[in-house]
């Protein structure tokens, strides 16, 4: 297995023109495997299409936090739960959910009950769980301390925490994702020193394309539009790989390793050897 890109928002718009190019380019840039990543019902089907349309693509459903005002408590579980058992491609994982207090797109309660359901038929489903938090520790890690045992797996995605929250996460046994963030020079100093924590078997890399273009690309790579795809993966990687001394072929087998076990089979030959 080589580089798995673990959140890529495959669904947006801004790849609206070219979707089939950057897996292509993904592909020739070495990336073995892309998880489109969902955040709300229709967008889950969207995600699921794509899984089914695009070599190299798996998906997870679920409802983002951002969304969570969207979640009706009673139809929404079982349109979930049919969109995980649908046919073709099996979605790799329950989310993007969580809570986000940062913007607070929909109501904090709302977020609650929106995570504790997806956490629910996660455990229920026998799928991990691909999650989001953000200025929310406290009321996240209580409800995920609570179903953490019943979840085969748990990806804390985007992680920008600090100590605290890296040592409880890591308590909690959960795989923890480092994007492009860790690349800027303005934001990512703390981050490097907790990247060396992680333990190996627990770090995954992800872009969360299009958003948090690496900051150390060299400009007469960096696109115009400013936006990241799953081919600029290796530029995270090589900026972890030389922070934890490792070469970058190293941490490319490592995470690629890593992700297979969390989200069970992924299409690590679809992009070629």
């Amino acid at each position: 297995m080589g580089l798995v890109d673990v959140a890529v928002n495959l669904t947006g718009a801004a790849f609206d023109g070219d979707r089939a190019e950057v897996a292509r380019r993904a592909r020739e840039a070495g990336v073995a495997a892309l998880v489109v990543t969902a955040s709300g019902l229709e967008d889950s089907a969207r995600a699921l299409d794509l899984a089914r349309e695009i070599e190299g693509c798996v998906a997870t459903v679920g409802v983002h936090p951002h969304n969570a005002r969207e979640w009706d408590a009673g139809a929404s579980p079982a349109r979930l739960r049919a969109l995980a058992l649908s046919e073709g491609p099996a979605p790799v994982a329950i989310g993007e959910c969580g809570l986000d207090y940062n913007r607070n797109f929909s109501p904090q309660a709302a977020q609650r009950k929106c995570f504790e359901d997806q956490l629910e038929i996660a455990a229920e489903l026998g799928l991990p769980a691909f999650l989001h938090e953000r200025d929310a520790f406290d009321d996240f890690h209580s409800i995920l301390k609570q179903r953490r045992a019943d979840l085969p797996g748990a990806l804390v995605h985007c992680f920008t925490g600090g100590a605290r929250e890296l040592e409880a996460y890591l308590a909690l046994d959960c795989y923890i994702g480092i994007t492009g963030w860790i690349c800027d020079e303005r934001r990512g100093e703390r981050l490097i020193e907790l990247a060396r924590d992680i333990p190996c078997d627990r770090l995954l890399l992800e872009t969360d394309s299009p958003y948090l273009l690496p900051r150390t690309m060299p400009r007469a790579l960096r696109p115009k539009n400013g936006r990241n795809e799953p081919a600029f993966l290796v530029q995270v990687a090589a900026f972890v790989a030389q922070a934890l001394g490792k070469s970058a072929e190293e941490l490319a087998a490592q995470t690629g390793a890593n992700a297979a076990r969390l989200f069970g089979a992924l299409p690590g030959n679809a992009f070629g050897p």
